[in-house]
């Protein structure tokens, strides 16, 4: 077995790659680090599976290229890259989210959260859960079914159109689009939260008039029919790339 490289190889191979000064012996170190991460990664999924009856999807260890990439892109050290390794859960809308994210904190013993729905990153929107394992770094993101396809509306664009698209370059015009479809989303998803809450509170209360239960409920087949138009509206952008 590979012996266990220190955080200051890890971090002076990552100038390397940042730089671009790459040899055949720095291409299997990285090899060696991203496989490095399987273990912590197969606890964390197995435990999700196990303990919460959920099915995350997701990949042992980012590509050679994508790690290059990012170390380019970001002032970052290779060792602080919390998406070495990760697994994505998809559910239904932000209460969910926001119960899935309590549970994954409770299941494991270090975590970071990082929300990133009021603060979005060039229009991305979720929770991230960071969890330290084996010294490892497992990133899992928790989207909602909107913000998922945000997210595969602005992947699309950057596969098909401009890669910078996704990190904030690309045409005005795409990046117009993919600004609007991320406010849409989280203009849907903040009304949901506020009728979440009126729901949860008159059901604590047992004198409301027949009127004012009918008039909830007609708020609630709405707020289901717009939910569903914005996510017919998502596919078919995405379909059109």
């Amino acid at each position: 077995m590979a012996k266990e490289m220190s955080k200051t190889q890890i971090d002076r191979l990552g100038d390397r790659l940042r730089k671009g000064n790459i040899s055949e012996d720095d291409l299997r170190l990285l090899d060696q680090y991203r496989r490095s991460f399987t273990e912590a990664y197969e606890f964390v999924v197995g435990a999700i599976r196990k303990e919460l009856a959920l099915e995350p999807t997701g990949r042992p260890a980012k590509s050679t290229t994508s790690i290059s990439d990012k170390l380019r892109r970001e002032s970052i050290r290779l060792t602080q890259i919390q998406d070495i390794a990760g697994c994505r859960l998809i559910v239904g809308d932000m209460a969910e989210q926001d119960s899935v994210v309590q549970s994954l904190k409770g299941l494991f013993e270090h975590t970071t959260v990082i929300d990133r729905r009021e603060r979005p990153s060039h229009g991305y929107r979720a929770v991230h859960v960071v969890v330290t394992h084996l010294g490892k770094l497992i990133e899992i993101q928790v989207r909602t079914s909107l913000q998922h396809l945000w997210a595969e509306l602005s992947e699309k664009y950057s596969d098909v159109v401009d890669p910078a698209i996704k990190y904030g370059g690309g045409s005005k015009d795409a990046q117009e689009l993919l600004e609007k479809a991320s406010k849409l989303v989280n203009s849907e998803e903040s009304n949901e939260r506020g009728l979440t809450e009126i729901l949860i509170l008159s059901s604590t209360k047992d004198n409301l008039s027949d009127d004012l239960k009918r008039q909830i409920e007609e708020v609630q087949g709405v707020q289901d029919s717009t939910r569903q138009a914005t996510l017919n509206l998502l596919r078919k952008l995405i379909e059109r790339v």
